[in-house]
């Protein structure tokens, strides 16, 4: 059903491939192009979004690469929208370009998204509820905060906290690895009621497996609250006011996206199979968002079309 293509070379070159032929009676120009990061909140919230576009008669594809190769493929317009975009902590890359006119914010699809420091509850629950508290207890967590890959926003945020003794953090280490492994020394660490501080973010599936507490942050190294935008490239969104419409009006709380996270990133459920059965049970959120939404073709309110898609 939906089409994944693993192009990051190619579109890296800006030579992505063009649409893939359209079914019967729908435009080939009606292809919505999507880019992500490899990540598999950003990968099943796509999912979701072109279960419902291929249910109203577009065609879709989907291009992993990494989220600054991806924003790219937007800008040039290889790329149609891509729904991944982190704020405050890509703001540095994202902005200018918002700026310039080579890209539109089109809406929060997370509101209320957050990136920070996280500590389990019983760490929380000793009195460390905020990143001014670490360093009082620092040889319970080891001088130690484990981060995900080197060069990640919120790993550097880390060092230059440590480099500018932020917190009082100067004698801390960051200990660099890989969502995967960082999840994985935490998860031993939660079994064992080890102290451990890592690197948080919501929505995702740490949120729904573990009991975390993400710490205060008075001096805001943060940027404040996160939320996740849609970008998307101005001149689709001028041409395509349907689609635009629909992607503007996809918003999700970040509770319900990280059980989308859990069933697809941790219990391993196919992300289509995932994008179905919630769509299936939640529709009068998706009649929300196909709000004078129509078919492709322009002739029928786009949620009629979702539910019988649905149902077959």
């Amino acid at each position: 059903m939906l089409n994944a293509i693993a192009g990051v070379a190619v579109l890296a070159l800006g030579l992505a491939a063009g649409p893939a032929q359209a079914s019967a009676g729908v435009d080939s120009t009606q292809t919505v192009r999507f880019a992500s990061a490899p990540w598999p909140g950003v990968t099943i919230k796509t999912t979701v979004a072109q279960t419902v576009l291929e249910a109203i008669g577009y065609q879709t594809d989907l291009t992993h690469a990494s989220w600054t190769i991806a924003l790219q493929g937007v800008v040039r317009g290889d790329i149609d929208a891509d729904l991944g975009i982190w704020m405050p902590t890509q703001k540095s890359t994202v902005q200018p370009l918002v700026a310039a006119g080579k890209i539109d914010l089109l809406v929060k699809n997370v509101p209320d998204a957050q990136y920070d420091l996280v500590v389990p509850d019983y760490v929380w629950n000793a009195g460390i509820h905020s990143i001014a508290d670490l360093n009082a207890r620092a040889e319970k967590f080891d001088h130690r905060i484990y981060g995900i890959e080197a060069g990640n926003d919120g790993n550097q945020i880390v060092e230059e906290a440590i480099e500018g003794n932020v917190y009082d953090l100067g004698e801390w280490r960051l200990r660099a690895s890989s969502t995967a492994a960082m999840l994985a020394e935490a998860g031993r660490a939660i079994d064992d009621k080890r102290w451990i501080v890592f690197l948080g973010w919501k929505p995702h599936w740490m949120n729904i497996k573990y009991d975390l507490r993400y710490l205060e942050d008075p001096k805001a190294i943060w940027g404040g609250g996160s939320s996740v935008w849609t970008a998307i490239n101005p001149a689709y969104a001028k041409a395509h006011p349907n689609v635009t419409r629909f992607l503007k009006q996809m918003v999700v709380p970040a509770e319900i996206q990280s059980q989308w996270i859990y069933d697809y990133g941790y219990d391993k459920q196919s992300a289509e199979d995932v994008a179905r059965r919630w769509l299936s049970g939640h529709m009068d959120r998706v009649a929300r968002w196909l709000e004078g939404v129509t078919t492709a073709d322009g002739k029928t309110p786009a949620l009629a079309a979702v539910e019988k898609a649905l149902a077959e």
